[in-house]
């Protein structure tokens, strides 16, 4: 029995580390696109405004198609929703390398957000699939630290665009994630076991339908507050995913490397510092006080969203990197309990359905506010204006939290 045992546990941390690679690569092929902006700009002739297009389109597909990748996850398999997204948005990545117009570009994008849709959902949902209460918080922020890696490499896109041109990155990393995909069709599992965390507001013999997930999910109050909650923070994450290069490279004179790697960077080692300190304190705390996960949350973005209009309001250069270090580090505290806390909120059955839900509403808000961050700049309205705001909003939205009811422990 403990050998059974033992085995489990080590495939539940295989599966982390091999999501992790695919994590890392979701946001890689992602942001590539924001460290290259001069050359994306200069081959299109875009104006900024139609260059924030580009990752606006991302997100608003990525967003719309995010609760249906989630519920046919909870319905049907995650294992083959992981595997066709990862191949899909890899091919697609590949494809945006050989682009030849904006409206081409365009198309990539879209497509890419549609393909991504289908794996944050289904990949948070296996994990805590396989890990419970006692490895929940640390298991989720070790996959999304992969989100972080792939975050800080994207910001090396400047160079890479240097060095070989924009294309080669989209290619190199296309090509890659193609392979990878076939090696995840051989490797990953559905937990079988039925899930217990569940709430029973429908009969387990209905046919579980999207309108009948959504009835369930939006019974609850807290849930709303998450999805609040949530579209804030996909409003402030883009306007620093979008813009920050762009940020640092006017405000502190950086050249176009530098800026990119800055803007991800520091922030990614706070984020990386946050996602492990945050998952382990959250799974100790929560053994004592079951709220103890979501307390976490609101600590990092107590401390957060301050350092956020710190780091737009200052014109000492390391002053603002300390500013991008706490700003990861409130970043890591989140993304390492939000899927945790979900769970101790809303029906077990739906709980891909739920949190493809909250990124529909957090990049339709954040592409929305990606584009406006191009449109005002275009209008010679300050980037360190809009963060600054943005913090003001983001510190409102987690003190929200405090109304969050949580009904189990996890």
């Amino acid at each position: 029995m403990n050998n059974s045992t033992n085995v489990v546990s080590r495939y539940a941390w295989l599966i982390v580390g091999m999501l992790w690679i695919v994590a890392f690569l979701n946001y890689l092929d992602r942001i590539l696109i924001t460290s290259m902006r001069d050359p994306i700009v200069a081959d299109f002739a875009l104006t900024d405004a139609q260059f924030g297009l580009l990752t606006a389109v991302f997100l608003w597909s990525y967003g719309i198609f995010s609760p249906f990748g989630g519920f046919i996850a909870d319905k049907y398999s995650r294992k083959k929703v992981i595997v066709f997204s990862v191949f899909v948005w890899s091919l697609v990545t590949l494809w945006t390398g050989y682009a030849s117009s904006f409206n081409e570009m365009l198309l990539t994008r879209f497509l890419m957000g549609i393909s991504e849709a289908c794996y944050i959902p289904a990949a948070l949902a296996l994990i805590t699939d396989y890990h419970k209460g006692r490895t929940r918080s640390l298991a989720t922020g070790l996959h999304m630290s992969g989100l972080y890696a792939g975050l800080a490499l994207g910001g090396l896109g400047g160079y890479i665009a240097t060095i070989w041109g924009w294309r080669f990155g989209f290619h190199a990393f296309g090509a890659f994630g193609i392979v990878y995909s076939i090696i995840l069709l051989y490797v990953l599992k559905d937990k079988k076991e039925p899930v217990a965390e569940t709430d029973e507001l429908m009969p387990v013999t209905e046919k579980i339908t999207p309108l009948g997930a959504l009835k369930v999910l939006f019974s609850e109050r807290s849930f709303y507050i998450l999805l609040f909650y949530f579209a804030v923070l996909g409003m402030v994450n883009w306007l620093v995913n979008g813009w920050l290069p762009t940020f640092l490279k006017d405000h502190f004179k950086l050249d176009l490397g530098a800026a990119g790697f800055s803007a991800t960077g520091y922030i990614q080692i706070g984020s990386f510092i946050g996602v492990v300190a945050g998952g382990i304190l959250a799974d100790r705390w929560t053994r004592k006080n079951e709220k103890g996960r979501l307390y976490m949350l609101i600590i990092g973005f107590t401390l957060g969203a301050p350092f956020l209009f710190l780091m737009a309001s200052t014109n000492v250069f390391a002053i603002a990197i300390v500013a991008m270090l706490v700003f990861g580090l409130a970043r890591g505290f989140n993304d390492s309990n939000l899927m945790p806390i979900l769970r101790q909120v809303a029906d077990g059955r739906f709980i891909a359905t739920g949190y493809g839900l909250l990124n529909f509403l957090s990049t339709i808000v954040g592409g929305s506010m990606v584009y406006v961050g191009g449109a005002l700049k275009d209008a010679n309205i300050d980037l360190s204006i809009i963060y600054q705001i943005a913090a003001i909003i983001m510190l409102i939205a987690t003190w929200s939290l405090f109304a969050v009811k949580i009904k189990k422990t996890s």
